[in-house]
């Protein structure tokens, strides 16, 4: 079976390639193609976009849109700067966002952007039911050909992540096609899209801002193992890969960590069972909705281990959804692999070993419970079964299954999930912790509830700006006397944020980069016009 693998890698790899040097054209001769090195790049990122390449419809949302333009952008700091937008002001109540564009962007057809493509593009998300939520948009408000009116059903802070995020699409070219080929003011146009394979984009001349190093960039869409083998070959410049990959040097490569917030936790079920959701999946669980357990993994757990055995050390010990991140709150990290703690914890909320069998019970529970995971996933996988064997000094059995997110959908109401999360938008904390969210999607699917976290977490939405949200997001983890973090209510055990590995051609200068979201889409190429190739 091994050898059948390697073979199906390696025939991928090869069919890539082919169709690749195809698309180049291989009849130039070694002249040309030595300088056409220097302006064209091939590049095993991520994986193909399930929806193509519509904004409306979520593309974009975990990097740049690269094909379109959008209104503000965050620095390499998450500072926020701006890209078809030159100003933009909020009213005293919070309900009016008025922005203001250049009046020298222009669509790769020629066109020019105007207010009533923005105007087009957010009321379009609107309608899609995308995974960008803009139902605090009431109403969007053409002022003048470059001056946009967003009014709010009410205050909100978030909002502006919608103008950092959402790609500007044209309204005179929208259709049903265009997810297939897209039309937009970005850096780079879509020029040949091979389903299952590989996309080939080249620089958009009609870019307002700094002209990209290079002319053309070929996509290959390889899994982790196809993607090494095309760089140990040397067929690709930059290779998204593993952390079991991370130890073996590529002749011609270096490797290239990249700190993310793309993170790994236990999520628990929050409440004693009993209840079933509207589709008769049951709620709850017995064990995990005692604090005194979920405080005590979390006390228990050596996240630092965890980094070093699991991730080959690229990456760092998880204490909550947004380390990094202006709105985590510093306070809520505790000692690792404290086990005198736990054992105090669990001793104090009366879990005693009753049966002299290792495995704690109180008033006749048994502290054991299912820890699930998507079964193809190999770092989940090692991290949940560490986890579990990290608790067996306490007398806490962790049952570990591997199993598909169809069936993991039917259960993680009531049993714990190994999740990851990790983005630069911090609605994401209201979206696992409000008590609003319980049972919706896959958010907070453990049914977590606090309503003083409730009240801070609706006072950070109603904030008038993102600086000012930030006190109630922080808050709402710990107050000092209660929140959701560990410190507080414990409802989830975060374990590690993944730093992003890429093999990246010697020559090839990445530029700076910004601490990474969540792995979907392609992050690395937010800064894609700053790449150069360094000849030296």
């Amino acid at each position: 079976m091994r050898l059948l693998k390697k073979t199906l890698i390696l025939l991928i790899v090869i069919f890539s390639i082919l169709i690749v040097g195809c698309a180049r054209g291989e009849n130039s001769d070694a002249g040309n193609q030595k300088s056409a090195a220097k302006e064209e790049l091939i590049l095993a990122v991520g994986n193909e976009p399930e929806t193509g390449f519509d904004p409306a419809l979520g593309w974009g949302q975990y990097g740049s849109p690269l094909f379109q333009s959008t209104l503000l952008k965050r620095d390499r700091d998450l500072n926020i700067t701006y890209d078809a937008a030159t100003s933009y002001e909020v009213s005293d109540d919070g309900k009016v966002w008025t922005v203001k564009l250049r009046d020298d962007v222009m669509f790769s057809d020629g066109k020019p952007l105007r207010a009533e493509d923005v105007q087009f593009t957010f009321e379009t998300a609107l309608s899609s039911g995308s995974v960008l939520d803009l139902n605090i948009l009431e109403t969007v408000v053409v002022k003048d050909p470059t001056t946009v009116e967003f009014h709010l059903r009410n205050a909100n802070s978030t909002f502006i992540h919608s103008l950092l995020t959402l790609g500007i699409i044209p309204k005179h070219s929208y259709g049903d096609e265009y997810a297939e080929n897209p039309v937009g003011s970005g850096p780079y146009k879509l020029v040949q899209w091979d389903k299952g394979q590989q996309i080939i984009i080249e620089m958009n001349p009609n870019y307002y801002g700094e002209k990209p190093f290079f002319k053309r960039i070929t996509f290959l869409f390889l899994n982790e193992d196809a993607a090494y083998a095309a760089a140990k070959a040397g067929q690709v410049d930059v290779a998204y890969i593993p952390a079991s990959f991370s130890k073996n040097k590529v002749s011609g490569m270096r490797l290239k960590d990249v700190q993310s917030v793309d993170n790994r936790g236990i999520m628990f079920p929050y409440v004693p069972s009993g209840e079933k959701t509207k589709d008769g999946e049951p709620i709850g669980n017995d064990v995990t909705a005692d604090i005194a357990i979920r405080k005590a993994i979390n006390f228990a757990i050596d996240r630092q281990a965890l980094v070093d055995g699991v991730l080959e050390g690229y990456g760092t010990p998880g204490y909550s959804v947004a380390d990094g991140l202006p709105w985590s709150n510093e306070e809520t990290k505790i000692k690792d692999g404290d086990l005198k703690s736990a054992k105090e914890i669990l001793a104090k909320a009366n879990w005693k070993d009753q049966n002299g069998d290792g495995l704690l019970e109180k008033d006749g529970l048994r502290a054991e419970f299912d820890l699930l995971y998507p079964a193809s996933d190999v770092t989940r996988q090692s991290l949940a079964i560490a986890v579990a064997d990290m608790m067996t000094p306490l007398g806490i059995k962790i049952n570990v299954e591997g199993k598909s997110w169809d069936e993991i959908e039917s259960l993680m109401h009531s049993s714990a999930v190994i999740m990851g999360w990790g983005s630069h938008d911090p609605l994401e904390i209201y979206n696992l912790f409000g008590g609003k969210m319980a049972g919706i999607d896959y958010y907070n699917s453990g049914f977590y509830s606090n309503s003083k976290v409730d009240e801070y977490l609706d006072k950070a939405l109603l904030s008038k700006s993102e600086e000012e949200a930030i006190e109630y997001w922080k808050k709402a983890q710990w107050d000092g006397e209660t929140g959701f973090s560990t410190l507080g209510d414990a409802p989830w055990a975060w374990l590690v944020n993944i730093d992003h590995l890429y093999l990246v051609n010697e020559k090839l200068n990445i530029g700076e980069q910004k601490i990474e979201p969540h792995a979907h889409g392609w992050p690395i190429t937010d800064n894609l016009v700053d790449w150069k190739w360094d000849e030296q």
